[in-house]
């Protein structure tokens, strides 16, 4: 075929009577094989949007028609007529949160031509356009009267899904990101080829937003402060936090959403208690870990910026554990421990594993927040990834560059695997009058995932080894989406629920 124009169109009711001809062609085998002028007079004065037509040459070669409907207020188990209020499309509203497809075909002649996908693709810029929650439509299953007899619905579909069977139709709409929910009985009234049956097929729109009573939206970029810390001598509390504020004040500079201090970045005032055991001194440190917290959300509202204080000892019923608090600029905080302690805290210190894990909701997204030892434990992190987090924030120490490559590399990979960016920030140089904190390595940096939106190392920014600095960088929370929906490999969507699972103990997250 010769195409010298391809044109995707709004429907005119000039394009009836050549639609009408389309649809019998088409639809052959069905009864009420074809829309009357009335009910495309309907449609069109009710979505005008939602109504398109595909020209080649001029010549109407497919269509796409939809509606919007409040999609909660259906079952799961709704017919064709149902939806569509008995093809009075008395069921559109205006203010519907799911586009919902009722017709799509496109003519024998110009099928190869990947003119559907394009009939599709127009639907999810319109979705995403409107702030939609995505498509959905009720799938015909045309080749199935051929299998009726041997094969259920569901097994139909799965030997369709694994190329045992050919269906053009379900393995079309499933190449273009729509994922099958359930099998509709009943659902198209004389459609004899599909058995009736039809499957339940959605496509979410990874970029939609629930309507907020807030006056700003979640952020979509959103930019990250983290500290490298130098671990020096100082005379008190207010001098340490004198630095802390230096700190904060520079990163809020550049409109910071978050600023990462590193794990026991207060570890310098110890000294004073070095005479001490190592077990009393880090108990004595503990001390000052409520009037710490208190100054940090003091900071966090007056700087305008969320601040990961690291983390902190504390003690809780005479049980010491590794904790940290979330200070966000609405004046709130929330408090995170270290579920896994080192063999050298809990030998040296006498310090206990946490039992909390959650993810935190910002104003940029929900986050989830891992102490040092705690980023080298898979499970942690994807349960996070199950609860939608999108930021990971890892305050750490490590004394010596094996400790930080087992921090680094394994932060690496929760990004990749749980398709998430990664912050992580430690303390450089030494405490030569604190017992048990000696020296001090760190290279502060921010991971990404792998892939074609993104660096391709994975790596966005990274501190200079060993120095006191401050490192800054922008992290996109829509390449996420895309990623999730597009990426070349999708961690998240592909693993095998079917052969394992991962659940969270009722303890945790309490």
């Amino acid at each position: 075929m010769n195409i010298e124009n391809v044109e995707l169109k709004y429907l005119t009711l000039e394009d009836y009577q050549e639609l009408k001809d389309a649809m019998l062609e088409t639809y052959s085998n069905l009864p009420n094989s074809y829309w009357t002028k009335d009910q495309l007079k309907l449609l069109m004065k009710k979505f005008p949007e939602g109504q398109v037509v595909i020209k080649v040459n001029g010549d109407l070669a497919g269509c796409a028609f939809s509606i919007l409907v409040d999609y909660d207020k259906f079952d799961d188990h709704h017919t064709y007529k149902e939806i569509t209020g008995d093809f009075s499309f008395d069921t559109h509203k205006f203010n519907g949160d799911v586009l919902y497809g009722i017709d799509v075909f496109i003519k024998p002649e110009f099928r190869g031509l990947r003119l559907a996908r394009r009939l599709y693709d127009y639907r999810k810029e319109l979705a995403e356009k409107l702030n939609l929650r995505g498509i959905a439509f009720g799938g015909r299953i045309p080749n199935y009267h051929k299998y009726q007899n041997e094969l259920s619905p569901k097994e139909y579909i799965e030997k369709v899904k694994r190329k045992e069977i050919h269906d053009p139709v379900f393995n079309f709409q499933i190449s273009n990101d729509f994922h099958p929910v359930k099998i509709l009985k009943g659902y198209l009234e004389g459609d004899s080829a599909s058995g009736e049956f039809a499957v339940l097929l959605e496509w979410n729109n990874i970029y939609y937003e629930k309507k907020s009573k807030k006056i700003s939206p979640p952020k979509k970029v959103v930019r990250l402060g983290l500290i490298q810390w130098q671990m020096r001598l100082y005379k008190n509390m207010q001098e340490l936090m004198q630095q802390a504020e230096y700190f904060i004040d520079a990163v809020s500079a550049y409109h910071s959403d978050f600023a990462l201090f590193p794990e026991f970045f207060n570890a310098p005032l110890m000294a004073e208690n070095n005479n001490l055991p190592e077990s009393e001194a880090i108990r004595e440190l503990a001390k000052y870990t409520p009037k710490i917290v208190q100054k940090f959300s003091e900071f966090a509202v007056s700087y305008n910026i969320n601040i990961i204080t690291g983390s902190m000892p504390e003690l809780r019923d005479g049980l010491l554990y590794n904790v940290g608090y979330l200070c966000k600029r609405d004046g709130s905080s929330e408090r995170y421990e270290k579920l896994h302690v080192t063999p050298d805290e809990q030998k040296v210190w006498g310090m206990q594993g946490g039992d909390q894990l959650k993810t935190f909701d910002t104003d940029c997204g929900k986050i989830g927040i891992l102490i040092c030892y705690d980023s080298e434990f898979p499970e942690l992190s994807r349960l996070l990834a199950d609860e939608g987090m999108d930021i990971l924030f890892v305050p750490f120490l490590t004394d010596t560059q094996n400790g930080y490559s087992r921090v680094r590399y394994c932060s690496h990979a929760r990004a990749i695997e749980n398709e998430c960016y990664v912050a992580i920030a430690g303390s450089v140089g030494n405490l030569p009058k604190v017992s048990n904190m000696d020296i001090q390595y760190a290279q502060s940096m921010v991971f990404t995932p792998c892939d074609f939106s993104f660096p391709a190392n994975g790596i966005k920014a990274e501190a200079t080894p060993n120095t006191e600095m401050i490192l800054i960088a922008d992290v996109d929370i829509d390449l996420l989406r895309g990623l999730n929906q597009f990426g070349s490999v999708k961690n998240l969507k592909d693993r095998r629920k079917d052969i394992f699972e991962l659940n969270k103990i009722i303890a945790l997250n309490k």
